[in-house]
């Protein structure tokens, strides 16, 4: 199944530093109370934390003076276990909570700033892809900032503390243990390198598999009906395949760099601590002082262990933030005006096309729309009609504001579209698409996607309009009936009839027909099109169409050919004028016999 190109991952951007993690401030800034609160309690237990070997040292050491010294230390050491557990539940709780809650903003962030995109944004990238990034890198994402941050920021102080506990402990041994720390800090930057290109490398793999799998499942039955499974299922396998290959190979650099680390660190330990048994022997220091650095030596080598393996925790997250902010900062074709004219409601629905030149992105070389000139005056209704890619649905796309002409402007009411916000004008429109959308909620919910104030009453007369409301009312809950992803437990027809409701539920003062009417059957098709005629009485409406009989009796016909209006006028006029509206009406209406 042929795939939009997407770019090489060789040629995507790489995470160069730690530092693309800055793009997640905006999101954290409103809660620096509850990351104050979270570093404060994690400051407490990495605090206490520290503190219990110096309770240990004093036990051992003090093994000999009396039970009721003993009964205090031990004592001591229950509260301090106690003050430990409440302040790691409290940094749990905190940290924990803050990370769902900055996560759950960056996903409504981005999936707020895709939603208004134009259509040119997703020709660039799949649908796939972005859902891939606002579930998996967001997790990625989650996963620091509710957990390694944390991890990292506790072990950065008890590394801290404790070698400040070892240096004050012995100074001697303090001297050995740090001879060890470049050969541990050489292979993190190394290999940490590697781990930043291939993580990246890995979450781009991993977004192109779901864009292969979303873009499938969505086609499912034209997968089927075409029996092209085995070469779809060959494009997923091979595309996931890769995926897994490059995780794999990320997953064996990290491996690498937390075997050579945690050997090094503990292979340096061990050797301190010979020395510092032969100096317990000779009596240059106690038992207790040995035990007490012994427990701050495995802390600060636990603290840098974690750190290795959490170090390419956030490096992951580093690019996952990077592919978040491509799409959060990601420039629209179609932007709305700084400062953008109010349109007067309610809308007349004058429409102008003054000069529009169009070529869509994708197909450079081919004009949509050639210096058209076109005015719609307020009720009236126009039929576009012509061969297939002629420019008709372009018309209906730039109406809506979909894209901007190149030359030329479009304009509702005499208001440059361009000088409207869209969120605005498009009010004033209805849409009935050759594919109606039709969203995984009831059939009422469909309806009411039109006008979402309307009542039950409103979507029912809605759906008596569009002849919709018998076979509605026959569903085994009626109107509340959950009609399946896409509508797919409903017809064509049937869903062709729920758009048409919603557009009437809608009752703007502008209504677009794209083919509107070509998925009924002869029966229906005459019920819609009568409804369509109700609709259409005091609306602009502009109606696109190959079935002529469609279109008969519109104000005004206009013909569209390879970009270009070449003629237009009444159904009977452009019959008697002959071209190219005559050639269709004679192919449909007569078989080819003349007219």
């Amino acid at each position: 199944m042929a795939r939009r190109p997407q770019a090489p991952i060789e040629d995507r951007p790489t995470t160069k530093r730690i530092g693309a993690l800055k793009g997640l401030a905006p999101f954290v800034a409103p809660y620096k109370l509850t990351a104050i609160a979270a570093l404060a309690a994690l400051a407490l237990t990495a605090s206490i934390s520290l503190i219990l070997p110096l309770a240990v040292r004093r036990v051992v050491d003090g093994f000999q003076q009396g039970a009721q010294l003993l009964d205090e230390y031990f004592t001591a050491a229950l509260v301090i276990a106690g003050l430990l557990a409440l302040g790691t539940g409290a940094r749990y709780y905190l940290v924990t909570r803050f990370g769902e809650r900055v996560v759950a903003d960056i996903r409504k962030a981005v999936f707020d700033r895709v939603l208004g995109m134009s259509p040119a944004f997703f020709e660039r990238i799949l649908t796939g892809e972005i859902i891939s990034r606002i579930t998996t890198d967001t997790t990625l994402i989650l996963s620091v900032i509710g957990s390694s941050v944390s991890v990292a920021l506790r072990n950065v102080l008890i590394l801290l503390g404790g070698m400040t506990m070892l240096l004050i402990t012995s100074a001697k041994l303090t001297g050995l243990v740090l001879l060890v720390v470049p050969a541990v800090v050489v292979p993190i930057i190394v290999l940490g390198r590697r781990l930043r290109v291939l993580s990246r490398e890995n979450q781009d793999w991993i977004a192109n598999s779901s864009g292969a799998a979303s873009e499938a499942l969505l086609s499912a039955q034209t997968v089927q009906a075409f029996t092209h499974e085995p070469q779809t299922r060959a494009a997923f396998a091979d595309v996931t395949e890769k995926s897994f290959a490059s995780a794999h190979k990320r997953i064996s650099t990290r491996a690498v760099m937390t075997v050579i680390v945690i050997f090094l660190v503990f292979a340096g330990v061990v050797g301190v601590l010979w020395v510092g048994a032969r100096d317990v022997r000779m009596g240059q220091m106690s038992v207790g002082e040995l035990v007490q650095f012994v427990i701050y030596a495995v802390m600060v080598a636990g603290s840098v262990g974690a750190l290795s393996e959490i170090w390419g925790e956030i490096q992951r997250a580093a690019g996952a933030t990077e592919r978040l902010v491509e799409l959060l900062s990601a420039e629209d074709s179609v932007k709305d005006p700084t400062h953008p004219v109010p349109l007067p409601m309610p809308a007349r629905g004058e429409l102008r096309f003054e000069d529009v030149s169009f070529h869509y992105p994708s197909r450079p070389e081919t004009s949509a729309l050639d210096h058209v000139t076109l005015h719609i005056a307020p009720g009236e209704t126009v039929a576009l009609v012509g061969p297939s890619g002629a420019g008709k649905t372009t018309v209906i796309q730039l109406i809506q504001r979909f894209w901007d002409p190149e030359t030329g402007r479009v304009t509702l009411d005499g208001y440059d579209l361009r000088d409207l916000a869209r969120h605005d004008f498009r009010h004033a429109i209805a849409l009935v698409p050759q594919d109606p959308v039709i969203f995984a909620a009831s059939a009422r919910e469909n309806i009411r996607f039109g006008r979402p104030d309307a009542t039950d009453h409103q979507v029912e007369e809605a759906a008596r309009a569009a002849h919709a409301y018998d076979f509605l009312a026959a569903l085994p809950q009626g109107f509340d009936t959950y009609v399946g992803e896409r509508g797919v437990m409903l017809s064509g027809g049937q869903k062709q009839r729920i758009a048409i409701a919603r557009a009437i539920l809608r009752d703007a003062p502008v209504l677009l027909l794209d083919e509107a009417t070509s998925a009924l059957d002869a029966a229906s098709e005459r019920e819609v099109q009568a409804a369509v005629e109700r609709l259409a009485v005091g609306r602009t409406t502009i109606i696109v169409a190959h079935r002529l009989a469609t279109v008969k009796k519109a104000d005004r016909i206009v013909v569209f050919d390879e970009g270009r209006i070449i003629a237009q006028g009444t159904h009977d006029a452009l019959v008697a004028e002959g071209g190219l509206y005559a050639e269709l009406a004679r192919l449909q209406f007569t078989d080819g016999a003349a007219v």
